[in-house]
């Protein structure tokens, strides 16, 4: 899962995106409106992480000019204005969330999981299919009932998969999403990372449809 971190104060946005790494996603970092502005723009996100005081461009300018290019990520905004109308008019330029400055990190993951979970359709956290069980808040993984582990980026596979249950994703989808930007993957790197997933929580689980991509069935 890919989150844009959107903030100009440098410890807060590192703070943010190490918590949000460690949480297991892949998180890219903006430090003004414009650069935001243009990642959004030209990237897919997961989710992003938006504060409203950004120098060169405003954040809310910049939530307006992506609803109205059609880029419909959940955003959630980050605000030091403690005025309801601040708030109000975040959400009435399209933003999904908000949270006043300062705020807990757990909280902030929390609704950034759930952004992301209603956006792709899934309400409940625990994802399933076919005996296997994964846990987003916990980050963990079961099979029929017996706990598996997975590392990170087998962990970002599975979870990408099955948000994205019955959707054929494709190899680049798949690869921008979970290996971060400053990784660049082999060849194989993918379809080794899959055979180790499927030695772990089973061959069937994970279809591949040549020439296509990858497919978690719905059960």
């Amino acid at each position: 899962m890919r989150v844009l971190v959107v903030e100009d104060e440098d410890r807060i946005r590192r703070d943010i995106a190490v918590q949000l790494q460690h949480a297991g996603y892949v998180v890219r970092e903006a430090t003004d409106g414009e650069q935001a502005w243009f990642l959004g723009d030209t990237e897919d996100f997961d989710a992003i992480v938006l504060d409203l005081g950004m120098p060169k461009l405003d954040g809310l300018a910049i939530l307006k000019r992506w609803r109205d290019s059609g880029r419909d990520f959940p955003i959630l905004i980050l605000t030091a204005r403690g005025s309801w109308t601040d708030r109000v008019e975040g959400i009435d330029a399209g933003a999904d969330d908000y949270l006043v400055k300062p705020f807990r990190m757990e909280e902030l993951i929390a609704r950034t999981r759930a952004l992301i979970r209603r956006s792709a359709g899934r309400s409940n956290p625990v994802l399933t299919a076919q005996g296997v069980t994964l846990d987003t808040r916990r980050a963990r993984a079961l099979v029929d009932g017996t706990p598996v582990a997975l590392s990170p980026l087998e962990f970002r596979l599975l979870s990408y998969l099955l948000h994205h249950r019955g959707r054929v994703v494709s190899r680049p989808e798949l690869v921008e999403h979970i290996y971060h930007a400053d990784v660049e993957p082999g060849s194989n790197a993918l379809e080794v990372l899959i055979g180790r997933v499927r030695k772990k929580v089973g061959a069937d689980l994970i279809e591949t449809r040549r020439g296509h991509g990858y497919l978690v069935p719905t059960e």
